[in-house]
């Protein structure tokens, strides 16, 4: 299963989520990024997950990481990657259920374990 991941940066910021109470690794910190549909890109995915999950238009930069997980639903396919908001006036403290933080309260966030070599090079800059 292909999966979308957009890491969306303004101004030295990072929009993350919290995973809701009934998915799993519920509590978790995300970012946002979902299943890919049926012929759908992993980066056409991530621009639209987000903005489902966000109300923010984002733009892909460039791939940042790729990772593969087992899992009891099968093999995840995680392709992440780093995006900057179309328009600049649509960005809000608050987009839906996310918030923008910085690269050192990244460090302090509790991310599922595929998701912290992505936190790692966001934070190492």
């Amino acid at each position: 299963m292909q999966i979308g991941i957009a890491i969306v940066e303004h101004q030295q910021r990072y929009l993350v989520g919290v995973r809701g109470a009934n998915r799993v690794l519920a509590g978790y910190d995300e970012f946002p990024g979902g299943k890919c549909l049926a012929n759908e890109s992993p980066s056409a995915c991530a621009i639209r997950e987000c903005l489902e999950e966000t109300g923010l238009l984002v733009r892909i930069d460039r791939l940042l990481d790729q990772q593969e997980i087992k899992t009891s639903r099968g093999l995840l396919k995680l392709h992440f990657f780093l995006c900057h908001p179309v328009e600049v006036t649509q960005v809000q403290e608050q987009q839906a259920e996310f918030r923008w933080v910085s690269a050192v309260q990244l460090q302090g966030l509790r991310f599922p374990e595929a998701n912290l070599d992505v936190v790692r090079m966001l934070t190492s800059d």
